[in-house]
């Protein structure tokens, strides 16, 4: 399997680096904002199957860049997919549960309505939307809560200010799954090898962590797992406001995904102790 993938740094790129030989297109090889040359880069490449693992993932910030957000999360893709049917490659794209609008206390199933929140969800439902009517043999998979050993995610966020304080407020009434990035590419690259064989397979899956928990008692097992005493506080949503409104409800129904592809949903305390573990071993 000759892979291409979009993204160099991220979390699941890295990951996919590490587990497979591809080539991976950073900024300097691919320039997200132009969907153009990102769709002709495919065809330069002429891979066996394209994954997707980069976006503009600055929620906060797309509410004042709408439109870039849109090109990069919206337009780009969808060339790519475009790109991908033209070649007759599979194209697997890594989307979000900000797609919905968090509303009640229900897992979302992938054809759940969706109904996003702000402009990062709107720019990510755009994308979907682009590389369903693409025409290419494709899976869109939803997943929720990153983290890993590299980049910016919650975990390292909440190690690094246990460097300086002891006393945190951590929200509680956001419920979702913790997915590794690790799981994440793992999934991605067995979506692939599938889709290769049956692309009737092509839909909208969801993948997230199990069991669903609130940032609080994610916050609480990643200290007791690394051994850090603190103290956490829980504060509702409303006590921690941000320019983009969050869904409090990220849980989603992943069972589809486990029976198409025979994926399960990764059990993310585990995960966490693994990216602990190699977080220590990188010092």
């Amino acid at each position: 399997m000759t892979l291409l993938v979009f993204g160099k740094t991220g979390q699941v790129s890295t990951e996919l680096g590490q587990l497979l030989e591809a080539v991976c297109l950073g900024r300097a090889e691919a320039d997200l904002s132009d969907p153009a040359a990102c769709a002709e880069a495919i065809k330069a490449a002429n891979p066996s199957v394209v994954i997707n693992a980069a976006a503009y993932t600055a929620v906060d910030r797309a509410e004042e860049e709408e439109d870039l957000a849109t090109i990069i999360n919206g337009d780009t893709p969808g060339k790519m997919a475009t790109a991908c049917a033209e070649l007759g490659v599979p194209f697997v794209h890594i989307s979000t549960d900000y797609v919905f609008d968090g509303q009640g206390k229900a897992p979302f199933a992938p054809d759940a309505e969706t109904n996003p929140l702000g402009a990062y969800g709107r720019s990510k439902l755009k994308g979907e939307a682009l590389v369903r009517a693409s025409g290419a043999t494709h899976a869109i998979l939803r997943t929720s809560w990153v983290f890993s050993a590299h980049g910016n995610n919650f975990v390292k966020t909440m190690l690094r200010v246990s460097e300086t304080r002891n006393e945190l407020k951590v929200v509680d009434d956001q419920i979702g799954g913790p997915t590794s990035a690790r799981s994440i590419a793992r999934a991605c690259l067995s979506l692939a090898d599938q889709l290769g064989k049956a692309p009737g397979k092509s839909g909208t899956y969801h993948f997230s962590g199990a069991p669903d928990i609130s940032w609080h008692g994610f916050a609480t097992e990643i200290f007791a797992q690394a051994g850090k005493p603190m103290t956490i506080h829980a504060i509702p949503t409303s006590q921690y406001p941000t320019p983009a409104v969050r869904p409090g409800n990220s849980r989603m129904d992943c069972s589809s995904t486990q029976q198409q592809f025979g994926i399960a949903q990764p059990e993310w305390q585990a995960d966490l102790a693994a990216v602990l573990e190699e977080l220590n071993a990188l010092g």
